[in-house]
């Protein structure tokens, strides 16, 4: 039983392990949802000619207009951009750099209350998750001890699933801060299409992993409850069976002590009851004899 609980214990460990550096690198990343931006062309210069439009004059001729017959898409670029749930970077237009926004003030002020709530959920998913992680490392460490090991293993599966019920709000209220943000954000932000990136995998992934590890602990914790109960159980059925023997063994020798003492008794008192007592031949008178037979004739 040992082995095998330590390898279950073992198991969820691993899968504490990867939800907690997935959930950490999907918090610090900005790569939850990713698309691209339409943006109007910039005016063109001296430094920049191409992806451009000229609304002025010719510099040659002043009096020559230059016209501009690009229309629909062709008059806007497609920047990419990429968000987290902190900030959202897109690329800049004049150079190969990137510009950074807070999330927070992306979001409309209806939605930054859940926002908020998000963000609260987030931390403190990654937090019961370390403590998950720390009260099942404990668990290996005092595997020996069976009843020390199912407390540590108790409290781990409470702490984890209630981690994974908090990621999982996190995860779904983010998403609908997103598409909000994407239908009444800034109209300088608001993306021409977009989808969800790695880090929102990774996130849901770290969910998947934090479940998966709850439901292994837990498991643990039935399994090696019902092990330690049957095994108990055997037990006390063995040592009630030890004591019907030792009952009848001592019971089975009382009676073969108390036969064997009747037995040494009861003949020697049958003998001397039985014993036929001796007539002596001067006691017996044959004249009275024939009296007696003559007298029984008549």
């Amino acid at each position: 039983m040992k082995t095998t609980r330590r390898c279950r214990t073992l198991l969820s460990v691993s899968l504490n392990f990867f939800a907690l550096i997935f959930s950490i690198t999907a918090f610090i990343t900005t790569y939850w949802c990713v698309g691209t931006q339409r943006v109007p062309k910039p005016k063109c210069s001296k430094l920049r000619t191409h992806q451009c439009i000229d609304y002025g004059v010719n510099e040659t001729d002043p009096n020559k207009v230059v016209y501009s017959w690009e229309t629909g898409d062709d008059r806007f670029l497609f920047r990419q951009f990429h968000t987290g749930i902190w900030s959202s970077c897109e690329e800049n237009i004049h150079d190969e750099s990137e510009m950074c926004r807070s999330f927070l003030d992306l979001a409309p002020a209806s939605e930054k209350g859940m926002l908020w709530l998000s963000l609260i959920s987030e931390l403190l998913y990654i937090v019961l998750l370390v403590v998950g992680f720390s009260l099942m490392c404990l668990d290996l460490v005092h595997s020996s001890n069976i009843i020390d090991g199912l407390k540590l293993n108790a409290f781990a599966a409470v702490f984890t699933v209630l981690s994974g019920l908090l990621g999982m709000v996190a995860h779904v209220m983010y998403t609908q801060v997103f598409q909000v943000t994407v239908s009444h954000g800034p109209p300088d932000w608001r993306p021409y299409n977009w989808d969800y990136g790695w880090s929102f995998c990774m996130a849901w992934a770290s969910f998947t992993c934090c479940m998966g590890a709850s439901v292994t602990t837990l498991n643990s914790y039935t399994k090696t409850v019902i092990e330690f109960r049957h095994k108990r159980k055997t037990f006390e059925q063995s040592i009630r069976e030890e004591h019907a023997r030792e009952a009848f063994g001592y019971l089975r020798d009382h009676s073969v002590h108390s036969i064997s003492k009747s037995v040494e008794v009861y003949p020697s008192q049958t003998m001397q009851s039985g014993r036929k007592t001796p007539i002596g031949d001067d006691s017996l008178d044959l004249s009275d004899i024939t009296a007696s037979l003559g007298e029984e004739q008549c």
